[in-house]
């Protein structure tokens, strides 16, 4: 057996922290001097700077504005959907991250196995529905969908929060899992 430590974390060249560009590099050493270590995906983006700074700044954008979707609530979207994409390195990084936001060991499980039946509220399954069908069936969304997430008290900015944050974590899984992104062994005992 092959320890995890020696697995590649891409299928694709990852560069190493000397060759990086000053502010990419800079991020990736802020955010290891915060967390503790590097988490895969900022390295395997790297690969691309240009993509790297412009899928960060969206990322950033979506999930740590103000508004009505708490940041728990940014990470169930995460994993839900990223779990139904059946993207390993998002389930397992934004499941830690989701304990974590959430104080909650087990909700991150629930959420990515089924968010039906996980202790979450009527509300937050109304988000996770909708975030699904963005997910898979963007083309069919109508009006009838908004009215139920008003129902439930989001507003027209918290749609499009939701919609924006499923649809670009969809982009997301499909490039970790083209990558073979390997997650991190920090993040499996993350918030537990």
């Amino acid at each position: 057996m092959t320890s995890s430590a020696q697995m590649p974390i891409s299928r694709f060249p990852v560069p190493a922290l000397s060759e990086m560009p000053a502010d990419i590099r800079d991020r990736l050493l802020a955010v290891q001097e915060k967390s503790g270590f590097i988490p895969n995906v900022f390295l395997v983006l790297a690969h691309r700077p240009e993509e790297f700074r412009a899928f960060f700044a969206y990322h950033d954008a979506l999930m740590d504005k103000p508004g009505n979707l708490s940041k728990a609530e940014r990470e169930m979207i995460v994993v839900a959907t990223s779990n139904a994409n059946q993207c390993q390195y998002c389930v397992v990084a934004h499941g830690a991250i989701l304990r974590i936001r959430a104080k909650n060991p087990l909700i991150a499980d629930q959420v990515a196995i089924n968010y039906r039946k996980a202790d979450i509220t009527e509300r937050q399954k109304a988000m996770l529905d909708f975030a699904m069908r963005v997910a898979f069936e963007a083309y069919a969304i109508g009006d009838d969908d908004i009215a139920t997430l008003a129902g439930h008290g989001f507003d027209q900015e918290d749609v499009w929060d939701i919609a924006a944050i499923a649809a670009f974590f969809g982009m997301s899984n499909r490039l970790a899992n083209v990558t073979s992104m390997r997650p991190n062994d920090e993040f499996y005992t993350l918030g537990r």
